[in-house]
């Protein structure tokens, strides 16, 4: 899935969203499929609150060895924006790259009032590259909504067509458009990485490449 070196490839952590991800969600399948995809536990995953889920997540990434790359999805977007506002990791550390998929509007009105302990979302450009995909149907969050988030983070976003909240209700399996995504963030990363700074336009250039049908 990358080019990385075996004694440099990267954890993935998985970043669940409120609920966690059941056993037919694209996570769960990456997760039992790579050797070196693990889940973070974000603890109360059914009465989530912001401090508590990023304290989780720094853990979790203080405790791993070697470069990461996060794959968060719904609310895990928003506990990895608020943990690298309120950590600051510098470009070039130890996170390498973020995939963000699916966040939810946690400003104006949220689907679900539990989303709300994420208000407001958190505003400041990622020191890594990141790709955030949304959805043109998504019941947690409209497209316009979605690409202001992507311009808050500093995230390129991705069109993932009518697939509603990019879950296990979405039947996309272990979601292959998913992992060509993710294989090429982790290029970006790995030819980025050492120079200590990630120039945007790889992703521009993957953004636009790589998308799923869109016919309406």
């Amino acid at each position: 899935m990358t080019a990385f070196a075996p004694h440099t490839d990267p954890t993935i952590l998985l970043v669940p969203g409120l609920d966690n991800s059941g056993p037919a969600h694209w996570q769960s399948l990456w997760e039992r499929q790579w050797l070196n995809c693990h889940r973070v536990d974000m603890g109360n995953w059914h009465t989530p609150n912001r401090n508590a889920w990023v304290n989780r997540l720094n853990l979790a990434i203080r405790q791993t060895e070697g470069p990461i790359v996060l794959v968060a999805h719904s609310l895990g977007c928003h506990a990895v924006a608020w943990w690298a506002a309120l950590e600051r990791p510098h470009a070039g550390g130890k996170v390498a790259g973020a995939l963000l998929v699916a966040p939810p509007e946690v400003d104006n009105a949220p689907a679900d009032p539990r989303l709300n302990s994420f208000a407001p979302s958190a505003r400041g450009v990622l020191p890594f590259p990141s790709l955030l995909v949304s959805s043109r149907d998504d019941p947690y969050i409209s497209p316009d909504r979605a690409y202001r988030l992507a311009s808050f983070w500093g995230a390129d976003h991705v069109d993932a067509g009518r697939a509603g909240h990019i879950n296990a209700d979405s039947d996309l399996g272990d979601w292959p458009f998913g992992q060509r995504l993710l294989a090429r963030l982790l290029d970006v990363a790995e030819l980025s990485g050492e120079a200590g700074h990630y120039p945007p336009a790889p992703l521009r250039r993957l953004a636009a490449d790589w998308r799923p049908d869109l016919t309406e």
